[in-house]
């Protein structure tokens, strides 16, 4: 094909998942003892798996299945393995998985069409704020599309504000890409230090991790944050090391756009079943061309909707909502169920926070306690009770108000930035599921 498929029509796109989907169960029928012997417990014929509806008839992938049977989802031999790479462990021990030659190509091509989604072209320089190294495949996927897509890379890594407004001020790049929150304290470093940053190089800033829009897809108290300090383009980002894949937004910025040709994506709800289009529910995926690790109908946890509406921007293939959270993550707060982003988006808007996280515990009588830690900035004006302060701007945005600890800013970054970690620590779950 040599049209894109996703600006082709509805009806070609299925067509053209159906037909990919086919030689995906094909390769884990002939390569991957794990679903081979799914297969066979639940009399299963691979070839009857043809279409997108038949892949209600197979089980759930979960990931205590990935920590469970890991070595029994290789598809091909060790040998074959050019990349090994670890998920961040989010929901408890991390998950190895091994790429191939095709598959560190098919990374490069997911973000090569990711960034030029974002509207990247050759002459384009991106500034990278994600580490390359600690296995992590995120960092590595970035470089091979941007090298694919034929713009350039500064491979700067996390953290360090000095080290990174000296790249900027030295090389002039276009864009960043990093998580949100670090922009944040890359204006306060810029202000202290007398860095005019309204006239650098950078106008677009591409964000992991982190979300920055609401349901409706309006820039969320982050994205307010960061633009109404700086005259830059926001664009948010959704991927996985499972899926191998991103979503990203176009400058219309109404929801992060699949590559039909490397994921199909099914929206569930909590008995498995489908929910329709523009309801939220989990995330669940089938990778399409993995030669190494392929996944059919994985449970990624996380909780957003399918948008099918043809975009603004040309594009017919569907696209995710803003992460609400990770199905595990929801909280049962004082009558109120949420998610921790919900949590993140108050203490975001909170100009006298520096760093926090949000603590959840079971409690005796089997409900869910919430225990939010801050640090305070050194510089800002703070309520004299503060917090007071906090706990009714909780209360005015989700009507419920967690406990609220003041700790000091080092005790904050220690648990923000442990040794190993290869994102910002937000939230720590102490609850026995």
């Amino acid at each position: 094909m040599t049209q894109d498929i996703e600006f082709c029509s509805a009806a070609e796109i299925k067509a053209y998942q159906e037909e990919r989907l086919r030689q995906a169960v094909a390769w884990l029928a002939e390569r991957s003892p794990y679903y081979q012997r799914l297969f066979r417990a639940y009399r299963i014929d691979p070839e009857r798996l043809r279409t997108l509806e038949d892949l209600e008839r197979v089980p759930f992938t979960e990931k205590k299945d990935l920590q469970l049977y890991n070595d029994d989802f290789l598809c091909c031999d060790k040998a074959a393995i050019i990349d090994y790479i670890t998920t961040s462990g989010t929901l408890g021990d991390p998950v190895t998985f091994g790429c191939s030659e095709r598959d560190l190509q098919r990374l490069a091509y997911n973000e090569h069409k990711s960034f030029a989604c974002a509207g990247l072209r050759p002459g384009n320089i991106l500034q990278l704020m994600t580490t390359m190294d600690k296995r992590f495949m995120a960092g590595l996927a970035y470089f091979l599309g941007i090298r694919s897509l034929g713009a350039s890379i500064i491979r700067v890594g996390n953290g360090i504000p000095e080290l990174q407004w000296d790249t900027i001020q030295r090389l002039k790049p276009d864009t960043l890409m990093c998580v949100p929150s670090f922009i944040l304290r890359l204006l306060d470093y810029a202000d202290a230090h007398g860095i005019d940053y309204r006239q650098s190089s950078v106008r677009r800033i591409i964000g992991i991790g982190e979300g920055l829009r609401e349901q409706d897809f309006s820039l969320n108290l982050l994205g307010r944050r960061i633009t109404e300090r700086w005259d830059v383009q926001l664009f948010a980002t959704y991927s996985s090391t499972e899926m191998g894949a991103t979503f990203s937004e176009c400058p219309y910025g109404c929801g992060g756009h699949v590559h039909p040709e490397l994921i199909i994506v099914e929206i569930v709800d909590d008995e498995g079943r489908l929910v329709p289009d523009g309801e939220v529910g989990e995330v669940v995926v089938t990778t399409l061309g993995v030669e190494a690790m392929p996944l059919l109908r994985f449970r990624t946890g996380d909780m957003a909707a399918k948008i099918t509406a043809p975009c603004r921007c040309g594009r017919h293939s569907y696209r995710l909502t803003p992460i609400v959270g990770r199905k595990h993550n929801m909280l049962k707060l004082k009558g109120t169920t949420l998610y921790p982003p919900a949590l993140n988006d108050v203490l975001e808007g909170t100009p006298y926070v520096a760093g926090y996280v949000v603590e959840v515990a079971d409690s005796d009588a089997g409900t869910d306690e919430v225990l939010v830690k801050v640090a305070l900035r050194a510089e800002a004006t703070v309520p004299e009770d503060v917090v007071k302060d906090l706990k009714d701007r909780f209360r005015s945005r989700i009507r419920v108000a967690p406990d609220v600890a003041i700790i000091p800013r080092d005790e904050m970054q220690r648990i923000n930035f442990p040794g190993a970690a290869r994102k910002p620590i937000k939230f720590i779950d102490r609850r026995a599921h």
